[in-house]
């Protein structure tokens, strides 16, 4: 199967990514429940009715709306959301617990990764996974924690006097000088030390060679914390795009 549009429905963005041979060329980041701006971006891509369409993602009632909304624009939509379809060998006892996105992922680093060699997988999004695949390509698991935007809004939250503050968009200077820029400094560490500490576990374990991607929304500014990392926007939706080829 090959599609000419691959989406991935996430908890805060739907992500589409327009397709070739080569794979996803164009990425764009929507809204999750404005089907205005889904219109316009459908309407200024041209696609024809009966376009193919694979859509896959963690949130299922976003996921099967824009499914629905695809046919009633005459696009031909498939939702991927079973593991059991993915070029994937995943050693969890429940596959099907894990989130689709971290497998997609997996399969989108073993077409990158170098041969004989692990990988780890940074998320960045709502929340931050940061996953393992082996040498030999398998699944074996990984952490979830929460990202930079649930950690500000939990310290909101649940303490009475400390601002809301947006997530940083590039590592905070330190040390921070007053309330809003030692929040941003401490939430910013927290995810970021979490993804550091793992890695090092995983190199300790699985091989110092280990190579590293990153993505998701928050992917651009945790990258430095991983400066042997890659920067890969649209790692997941070209895991739905080679999920979709192999379906063939």
């Amino acid at each position: 199967m090959n599609p000419a549009v691959v989406a991935d429905v996430g908890n805060s963005r739907i992500k589409w990514g327009l397709c070739s041979a080569e794979g996803v060329f164009d990425l764009q980041s929507l809204p999750p429940d404005d089907c205005a701006a889904w219109e316009q971006q459908l309407q200024s891509w041209r696609l024809e009715p009966g376009s193919r369409w694979v859509v896959a993602g963690v949130h299922p009632a976003r996921r099967e709306r824009l499914a629905r909304w695809l046919t009633e624009y005459k696009q031909q939509a498939v939702v991927l959301d079973d593991p059991k379809y993915l070029p994937l060998s995943v050693l969890l006892p429940r596959p099907e617990h894990a989130g689709i996105d971290r497998l997609l992922d997996a399969v989108a680093a073993n077409a990158r990764r170098s041969p004989g060699k692990a990988a780890v997988i940074v998320d960045a999004g709502s929340a931050v996974t940061v996953d393992l695949v082996n040498r030999e390509g398998a699944f074996v698991g990984g952490a979830i924690l929460p990202g930079l935007r649930l950690m500000a809004k939990a310290l909101h939250d649940y303490t009475a006097l400390l601002p809301l503050v947006d997530p940083p968009s590039h590592r905070p200077a330190l040390p921070g000088a007053a309330t809003r820029p030692a929040v941003e400094l401490g939430i910013f560490w927290a995810v970021a030390g979490g993804i550091q500490a793992l890695i090092r576990e995983y190199r300790n374990g699985f091989g110092p060679d280990l190579e590293a991607f990153l993505t998701g929304g928050d992917g651009p500014t945790l990258l430095s914390v991983v400066p042997e990392g890659v920067l890969w926007p649209q790692m997941t939706l070209e895991g739905i795009r080679l999920s979709a080829e192999a379906l063939s």
